[in-house]
């Protein structure tokens, strides 16, 4: 939640809350008295099961012989390194990915690029329901701690990508699938404990499929930790439960979830200087007391909260066709908070007082900036397949309500306020709806065509005051058609060709539009060439990709009070790019899963402002870009329940801005885990007990995987000139570190 914060009053989120739930429960009867007309009674099986399950994200997921670059991941790929850390922390050996963590030991506020771009960039859906904050655009697993455990599979797709609901993807788009039914009731208990304090509880139930219909499942977890950075801690409790039916070719699943997270702030970063000397700094909180002492506010914290209602209706009518229906309703509400020293009265529209004879017109003083939205989403697509065509079409309507504002719960001084009164107030409401239809068609023994064609309008609309105390009115309306095509060529039963062609429009921030306010939407138009090649338990897949941009909002390098990255429009920029991967079994025990990714990401012209001169660099390369990007994962399984892998990952260097100034240059970084995972199988009490380790950073590099780069003009130095001033912050992340884990199922 590093954006601005969400709120209404008490009794609105209350009443809110009740008047969704007739509305869920009244779907949720009709449906299941739907289901139960049909006479469609069939014995379930897991195979039938996890089909419907899925259909639960096939609007947005592509299959393995889509011409759309992609990577899944399964329940049993995530399991084993699953100790706590973060779901972009788990996706870190993917092809072209690039992760960093706030707080230096991925529990807390992490982030994810993939191809250079930005999270603000990548397209989140859960379920098909979108999760990116509908103002920032934004990711914040944080909010869903330990929500790992409750996957059943995930899909990166790379590039454009298919159609999606939600804001469109610039550079991936990352679609989740929760816990399949379970057929057999069961239970889980896992702990883990680590480096830093880190602690994470879980407990997870299923009560299998009871009269053969319905199923009840959950999840409670507690994660833990006082961060590699000073005071980085983070306190994380979420829920997950869901309730299910199904009858023959019925899925009905109500599900929620949610979290609570206490972090402390992590997002200043730090200089060069410090970085050399005490790299775990934190400058967080400080102030200096009445008698000179430097000190620590103990609650400079990010306190939020988010819960999730999805209803999911998904129904087989025969052969052919099929349809799905999902429902969401999402509140989140919370703030962070600070001590901010000699702040102007000025700024809270407090009055100048007289202490001890003398005027006071600054204080002292905690604040707190809060955000209270509420999401609604509706979902709905229907599919035809026969022997040839797989066609679905597709809409999805979303509103988006958040209150944005600021208070005063302490001051030194507090003149004429009353606790808790509101220095700054403003909304944001946010509707987004589109309509899609996507088609795979056979044309014959060989060839296979995609084609996929979206309409989405975007209407954007804030009032009120924003947190830089001016008056912030955004009224902007968007339609973007976002057209895809692509073939795939099987040359035999080892080898696929593809070529696919995508274009995607996506809409500014709401923090765009505060630090710019005639920013521009931005276009990409996609290219990707690939070929597959499988033979037995060998495969390599090449893809070459040509990302061209029209007003791309890249990362300027810099960040603004909240640690959010700031954006400009780039006119005419390029990705150019080749990604490979295998898997490689050097023998029955011994596997190789190398990928790597070599890139050119460029601004074609780039114009500063520079010690009071306009200057062009010329072509550019774009901030957060590595050109080289490999992992590898050396995995040795000797007996069938001992598996160890060793887990490599290079990054090449990056420049923090867009101008490749020196200050910006992040150094390459290569970095090693060492994971190991023993399943033992008792004869009593358990079905299964897994032993988990992890050793990250097993050879204790030091590296900075993020951080930001500024600039201001000085014209005080030397009255009658200008001199611009540089300035960078970092991101340390943590030398060697380790989690140990126990998971008992039974």
């Amino acid at each position: 939640m590093k954006n601005l914060f969400k709120t209404k009053l008490f009794y609105e989120q209350t009443n809110s809350r009740i008047k969704l739930l007739p509305l869920f429960v009244f779907v949720f009867i009709n449906a299941l008295g739907f289901a139960q007309d049909q006479d469609q009674e069939k014995e379930q099986d897991s195979t039938k099961i996890e089909t419907l399950d899925e259909v639960l994200v096939k609007a947005v997921r592509v299959d393995a012989k889509s011409p759309i670059t992609h990577s899944n991941v399964t329940k049993a790929e995530i399991k084993k390194r699953n100790l706590g850390q973060d779901i972009p922390i788990l996706l870190n050996f993917l092809p072209s990915v690039v992760t960093t963590s706030d707080a230096g030991a991925g529990i807390g506020y992490t982030g994810i690029r993939v191809r250079g771009v930005s999270a603000q960039s990548t397209n989140i859906t859960i379920n098909g329901i979108p999760y990116n904050d509908a103002e920032s655009l934004g990711t914040f697993w944080v909010n869903l701690g330990d929500f790992a455990s409750s996957v059943e599979s995930l899909q990166l797709q790379r590039g454009v990508g298919t159609s999606t609901n939600g804001s469109g993807a610039f550079g991936a788009s990352v679609n989740v699938l929760t816990d399949a039914v379970s057929n057999k009731a069961n239970g889980e208990i896992s702990n883990s404990l680590g480096s830093f304090n880190t602690r994470k509880h879980t407990v997870k139930f299923s009560t299998g499929l009871l009269n053969d219909h319905f199923e009840i499942a959950g999840r409670l977890s507690n994660i833990s930790s006082d961060g590699y950075i000073d005071r980085a801690s983070t306190d994380l409790k979420s829920y997950f439960l869901q309730g299910s039916y199904i009858n023959g070719n019925t899925l009905i699943k109500a599900i929620t979830f949610g979290g609570q997270e206490l972090t402390y702030q992590s997002w200043f970063g730090i200089d060069e200087e410090t970085l050399k000397n005490d790299r775990t700094f934190n400058p967080a909180g400080q102030y200096t007391d009445d008698d000179g002492n430097t000190q620590f506010y103990d609650r400079e914290v990010d306190d939020y909260k988010q819960d999730h209602y999805q209803l999911h209706w998904n129904q087989h009518f025969n052969n052919q066709w099929s349809m799905n229906l999902g429902l969401n309703y999402t509140h989140g509400r919370g703030f962070f908070e600070q001590f901010r020293e000699d702040d102007d009265f000025e700024t809270y529209g407090f009055e100048p007082i007289t202490v001890n004879g003398q005027p006071q017109t600054t204080t002292d003083l905690i604040r707190r900036r809060w955000l209270d939205n509420d999401f609604y989403v509706i979902n709905a697509s229907i599919n035809y397949k026969n022997n040839n065509l797989d066609m679905i079409f597709g809409t999805s309507f979303s509103h988006y309500d958040g209150d944005h504002f600021g208070e005063v719960i302490w001051a030194e001084f507090a003149s004429q306020s009353d606790i808790r009164d509101r220095y700054y107030e403003g909304n944001g409401k946010k509707n987004d709806v589109s309509v899609f239809s996507k088609a795979n068609y056979r044309l014959n023994e060989k060839i296979k065509l995609y084609g996929d064609l979206q309409i989405r309008n975007v209407n954007y609309e804030t009032s009120g005051i924003n947190s830089n105390l001016t008056e912030f009115r955004v009224d902007k309306n968007y339609t973007f058609f976002n057209p895809k095509a692509g073939v795939t060529f099987e040359v035999n039963d080892k080898n696929d060709l593809y070529f696919s062609y995508a274009r995607a429009n996506r809409e500014p921030s709401r923090d765009d539009f505060e630090n710019n306010p005639d920013i521009e939407p931005e276009q990409l138009n996609d290219f990707e060439l690939g070929w597959r090649h499988r033979k037995n338990n060998f495969s390599f897949n090449a893809n070459a990709y040509f990302m061209l941009y029209n007003e791309q909002l890249v990362l300027t390098g810099d960040i603004d009070g909240v640690g959010n990255p700031i954006r400009t429009n780039s006119g005419e920029s390029y990705r150019l790019g080749l990604e490979l991967e295998a898997v490689i079994p050097v023998s029955p025990k011994l596997t190789l899963q190398p990928n790597a990714t070599i890139s050119s990401n460029k601004n074609k012209e780039t114009i500063i402002s520079f010690d009071g001169n306009l200057v062009n660099l010329g072509k550019t390369d774009i901030a957060f870009s590595p050109e080289f990007i490999a992992a590898n994962a050396i995995v040795y399984q000797p007996i069938e329940n001992l598996q160890m892998s060793l887990l490599s990952k290079f990054v090449g260097e990056q420049f923090m801005s867009n101008t490749e100034a020196e200050l910006s240059k992040l150094d390459s970084f290569f970095v090693n885990d060492f994971n190991i995972s023993y399943t033992i199988k008792p004869k009593s009490i358990f079905k299964e007990i897994t032993l988990t380790g992890l050793v990250n950073n097993l050879f204790n590099e030091t590296y900075v995987s993020n951080g930001y780069y500024y600039t201001f003009d000085d014209d005080y130095s030397n009255p009658g000139t200008i001199s611009t001033i540089e300035g960078v912050g970092f991101y340390p992340q943590a030398t060697t570190n380790f989690l140990l884990g126990a998971t008992l199922k039974f």
